[in-house]
């Protein structure tokens, strides 16, 4: 009996570990599985939020409001001439340039003149004309017009480049001239959190040459263990030559830094400043002046902007900036910021929804760029590809499930079929290059040339998409249609497609989906050019959404980085909304057999 009572007890104490380890495995394998979820949320989440910031710049653009008196002597036409045609080609970019030189005449230098002239677009000119053309009676008289701002100013209004940022000041402020400088001293030492910043500007500069002499130290024992294992006298007496160049280069930088190192130490003494350093900028009496020289109570700088007559001796309304970066790391200049805070202080700036961006075509200037070409481009080019790739797919799905006879040929078809869904895109680019292009002459960037390439990468998937659902529709569709004297065909054609149509349908349209953004196979027909006009037809040289943003993403120019970060917005909202699309359709017209 005891021996019975020890054997079950043994029994079930084996089932109570196997339970655990049964239960220990299922928690284990739902925590991969919540972990796989979150993994993959957390890439999504990343992916989205990379590309929304990165186009949340692209959302608004700017404009500079400015008088503008539109006389027929600076637009060089003869006095009364209101032809539209004649007004277009006027001088309307000589009338811009002196539009910004009256307002802002204190700005001379012809360096100084160039960044005032790139505040505006050089669109602005063209909209100018344009808008003076559709009315002429505008001549001879002064009107407030929108000019569209520069890229430069667009991102600095929204902060790309940096903001001034304000230094409290306590003391107050008298500003003299002496050969033609502007010597600055205040009542307190409002200047000593600048130089402060200064020096510490002189501490990285130090580091920096530092390891640069780094560098030069280790060329140093390069050419100098080259030296002692060169072959002949020459080889030995090059590398030499290089040891001691490098030499003296490593002792010149190190001398840089230890004299930049030893000013930073330094409590007291004045600091001159250059484009390396932060620009210090101080606004008194509507004028700007650009410190050249600083102390902890006295500077001098440069009128940039002049100041209101009269002198300025113990003012207090006056205010101190700082720029985030040196004028070396940015592309808009101090003239160009004195220029913009100034035109933002008298509201001569406005921002708006860049409407803009959906309605006009590609453009070498970043705020003249729009994705209205490469919409209609991808439109045409999906139209294609619908066009040949839907109904050959749907035929050929039918004859293989319905007609054709189970041999060794259509086992080869339907494995090659299988095999083209797997081939790399850039293949069937490299076809339609080859082929369509070569042979055929059909037009080179045109969206035939690339509907039919996608046209032949989408194929595979109608074909295997349809032949599922051809082969889901229950036999005792076909079967109950031949026994009321249907034919094979029309079984088929009545009875049996209808019924598939949701699913091929749902197959088409991912397939469609994934052809939408493909790059590389219309990268090799050539539809990554340059095309600044919309297309109004298959055969017209066009662009689409994905190749307009693999273009915008190799521009030097930052302002791109914000319209390729829109252009992929824009592009996942359509493959988004083809997807939900596919979804509703399977679930509208999904059928339970």
């Amino acid at each position: 009996m005891a021996d019975t009572t020890g054997h079950h007890g043994s029994l079930l104490g084996r089932r109570s570990r196997g339970l655990k380890k049964r239960r220990f495995a299922e928690a284990r394998l739902k925590g991969y599985g919540i972990t796989a979820i979150v993994v993959a949320g957390l890439a999504l989440f990343t992916l989205l939020y990379s590309v929304v910031s990165q186009a949340a710049t692209a959302v608004t653009e700017s404009y500079v409001i400015l008088p503008v008196t539109i006389s027929e002597e600076e637009l060089g036409i003869e006095e009364g001439q209101r032809d539209p045609k004649t007004l277009l080609r006027a001088n309307f970019n000589g009338l811009t340039k002196q539009t910004l030189r009256d307002t802002f005449p204190a700005i001379e230098g012809r360096t100084a003149k160039r960044d005032l002239y790139d505040i505006v677009s050089t669109g602005a000119t063209f909209e100018l004309a344009e808008k003076v053309s559709n009315n002429p009676d505008l001549v001879g008289q002064t009107i407030d017009y929108r000019f569209l701002a520069s890229d430069v100013t667009d991102l600095y209004l929204k902060g790309e480049y940096g903001r001034l940022e304000q230094i409290e000041t306590r003391g107050k402020l008298s500003v003299t001239m002496r050969d033609g400088t502007a010597v600055i001293s205040t009542s307190s030492n409002d200047f000593a959190e600048a130089l402060t910043a200064v020096k510490a500007q002189l501490v990285d500069d130090a580091a920096r040459l530092r390891r640069q002499a780094a560098r030069q130290n280790n060329a140093v024992q390069v050419y100098l263990q080259r030296a002692e294992n060169a072959s002949n006298e020459e080889k030995r007496e090059r590398n030499t030559r290089r040891s001691e160049a490098a030499a003296k280069k490593r002792d010149q930088l190190l001398q840089q830094a230890a004299e930049l190192e030893e000013r930073a130490a330094g409590t007291r003494g004045a600091e001159d400043l250059d484009e390396e350093n932060r620009s210090l900028l101080i606004h008194v009496a509507g004028g700007w002046i650009k410190l050249t020289r600083l102390d902890r109570s006295q500077a001098e700088g440069e009128i940039m902007t002049p100041l209101d007559a009269g002198p300025v001796e113990n003012v207090d309304d006056w205010a101190f900036y700082m720029t985030e970066l040196p004028e070396s790391a940015r592309k808009v200049s101090d003239t160009q910021v004195v220029v913009i805070e100034d035109l933002r202080a008298s509201g001569q700036i406005d921002q708006v929804f860049n409407t803009r961006f959906f309605t006009a075509a590609d453009s070498r200037e970043p705020e003249l760029a729009g994705i209205w070409g490469a919409i209609v481009g991808s439109f045409w080019t999906m139209l294609v590809t619908f066009g040949l790739a839907f109904p050959i797919g749907v035929a050929a799905a039918i004859y293989l499930e319905e007609f054709a006879p189970k041999n060794r040929f259509t086992d080869f078809v339907e494995v090659n079929i299988n095999n083209l869904a797997a081939v790399p895109s850039i293949v069937f680019g490299l076809l339609g290059l080859s082929v369509f292009l070569g042979i055929f002459g059909v037009p080179r960037s045109a969206p035939l040339a690339g509907g039919i390439v996608l046209a032949l990468m989408t194929l595979p998937t109608i074909i295997i998409a349809g032949r599922a659902a051809i082969k889901a529709v229950p036999p005792s569709i076909r079967d109950a249609a031949l026994g009321v004297g249907a034919s094979n065909l029309q079984a088929s054609f009545h009875h049996v497609l209808p019924l598939a149509m949701p699913g091929i349908l749902t197959g088409t349209i991912i397939g469609m989906a994934q052809a939408l953004g493909e790059t590389a196979p219309l990268i090799m027909i050539g539809m990554v050019a340059f095309i600044v006009d919309v297309p109004s037809g298959i055969t017209d040289s066009a662009t689409v959404l994905p190749v307009q943003v693999f273009r915008w993403s190799d521009f030097p120019e930052r302002a791109f980085e914000a319209k390729t970060g829109a252009a992929i917005c824009v592009l996942l909202i359509f493959l988004v909304l083809m997807n939900a699309l596919a979804i509703f359709l399977r679930r509208r017209f999904e059928r339970r057999w």
